[in-house]
């Protein structure tokens, strides 16, 4: 569907009437089995997704569905516990919908987080990915429609949605923490089947480093309507057909309950920075 923007200002004033005087600055989009910094924020006020009009339900495991306004590292937060995806019937627009409401609400800067398969041979599952890129060729665009010059222009730039500030502000960052940090390009496939071997083998060929279900077009949206972004991927398990082994969404959970210090620890430090 096509949202017009009255209904993202009838959402961002839904939310401001809750919040009161505090004014979020950074956006937080935390990923399966990631929630938990949302759990950390001081002072929360928490939204669930369904008391905020013309927002949808986010149905994925370890998915909370819902906002957590607060203070998180002397930064005013807005942490989505749990994101809309593709796969679970929604378009890319009502995907990333919400990203559009926060900017409204005041956020200049998102922070993505996301736990995806390597595709990388020479990484190996647990390690922790800076998102330099991103490939999402095959699908429609969450800009697709009637643009709203209100958020940005109708054929924006794409050639740094990733922002270069920021990602060297989270290699300084995890140089300083001693936390090993890989760096390559996100690869969006829909789901909610994982990739196909072959598939994984086609990603790495076009230069993908890990592939995962979401991200992408809230990082577009975001890039749209001016936003900062620093994306972050826990490699939760090695992509199809790299291992003899099947996949699972139980992995990834484990995988980001086994990384939950080190992760939590670098996002709060870069939060802490900006």
């Amino acid at each position: 569907m096509d949202y017009t923007m009255e209904q993202y200002q009838a959402s961002a004033q839904a939310v401001r009437e809750r919040l009161g005087a505090f004014a979020p600055k950074v956006a937080m989009v935390l990923g399966s089995g990631l929630g938990y910094l949302g759990d950390e924020v001081e002072a929360p006020i928490a939204i669930d997704y369904k008391d905020i009009p013309h927002f949808k339900a986010s149905t994925a495991p370890g998915h909370k569905g819902r906002l957590v306004f607060g203070v998180l590292e002397g930064r005013n937060v807005a942490v989505m516990q749990g994101r809309m995806h593709h796969y679970e019937g929604y378009s890319y627009e009502e995907a990333s919908y919400a990203v559009r409401v926060l900017r409204l609400l005041g956020c200049d800067t998102l922070i993505v987080t996301n736990a995806a398969g390597c595709v990388n041979t020479q990484w190996k599952a647990g390690d922790l990915m800076l998102i330099t890129d991103q490939i999402k060729m095959f699908s429609e665009s969450p800009l697709r429609g009637e643009n709203l010059p209100g958020f940005g222009v109708r054929f924006p730039d794409a050639s740094h949605l990733y922002t270069p500030r920021l990602r060297e502000l989270a290699r300084q960052t995890a140089e300083e923490l001693g936390i090993p940090l890989r760096e390559g390009v996100y690869f969006y496939c829909y789901g909610p089947q994982y990739e196909t071997p072959a598939e994984v083998r086609a990603a790495r060929l076009l230069g993908g480093d890990a592939v995962g279900m979401s991200t992408a077009p809230e990082v577009v949206v975001a890039g749209h309507c001016g936003m900062e972004v620093l994306g972050l991927t826990l490699l939760s398990n090695m992509a199809a057909g790299i291992l003899d082994q099947p996949l699972s969404e139980q992995e990834v959970l484990d995988a980001a309950a086994a990384a939950r210090e080190k992760f939590s620890g670098l996002v709060r430090a870069c939060l802490g920075k900006m």
